[in-house]
């Protein structure tokens, strides 16, 4: 089965931009989108469907059971709309990501949307005390743009290896399908159990100043202080045991 989508609503929109925020590294693309989707109250436009994900269900907090969920929500914003593609998981093949990573360009495409920004993280091997955001791109003019409206950095060869995964495909395929393009990524601890919001609050700062969403950033810094307490006392599973060695390099997922 290909991938396929259903609509379950209409909006009309003025000039969207698609933020992308699936899990990765850290996380810190699904949690960024999803703050933004809870802040905002976006509205959930489309579903996407396929049998190139993981064959499991979430037990949900009413003790049943549903299947991992890909969405795309739509939000009306006083400088220009947006369109924020969220979800569970991410497709897992390389040729089920180059299909969907088609599609919902194919589906943004259809709703006025020629520009995107996807979201990534960077993983290190120790947490980062003030993590630093990249960006990138498939044309230099729209990346420059942006370096020069947001102060991101991009210098970003030789920090990371290849961007794996819907955030590193959609964008080169963007770039071939002629829409404007940028990989927004911010460094966080390469561990599977750590959840990079530290992070997640550093791409929704550039995300709130860019695009003008008025987002209150108050609740991630009583998550950051929950998160860091849990560490303390889990360091042990948690905190990295080595650090980082002089001139090696990090890498994304």
């Amino acid at each position: 089965m290909s991938w396929m989508y259903v609509k379950t609503g209409s909006v009309q929109l003025k000039n969207p931009v698609l933020i992308e925020g699936l899990p990765g590294i850290g996380n810190v693309g699904k949690v960024t989108a999803d703050f933004i989707i809870d802040q905002l109250k976006a509205k959930k436009i489309c579903e996407f469907h396929g049998h190139s994900i993981p064959h499991s269900v979430f037990v949900t907090e009413k003790h049943l059971v549903e299947l991992p969920r890909i969405e795309l929500y739509a939000v009306k914003n006083k400088q220009r709309d947006i369109l924020i593609l969220a979800g569970d998981v991410q497709p897992l093949s390389e040729e089920a990501c180059f299909e969907f990573c088609e599609l919902v360009l194919h589906v943004c495409k259809d709703l006025g949307c020629r520009d995107i920004i996807a979201l990534g993280g960077i993983g290190l091997k120790q947490v980062p005390k003030t993590p630093k955001v990249y960006c990138t791109g498939t044309d230099k003019t729209v990346v420059q743009a942006f370096t020069k409206a947001t102060g991101v950095s991009n210098k970003l060869y030789g920090v990371v290896g290849p961007i794996i995964g819907v955030s590193g495909v959609i964008v080169g395929l963007a770039g071939r399908e002629k829409m404007a393009n940028i990989a927004l990524l911010a460094e966080t601890f390469g561990h599977p159990m750590y959840l990079g919001i530290k992070g997640a609050k550093e791409l929704l700062k550039v995300l709130n100043d860019y695009l003008k969403l008025k987002l209150n950033l108050k609740q991630l810094d009583d998550d950051i202080a929950e998160l860091e307490e849990e560490m303390l006392t889990r360091g042990q599973d948690i905190l990295p045991k080595f650090k980082k060695q002089k001139g090696e390099t990090s890498y994304i997922g």
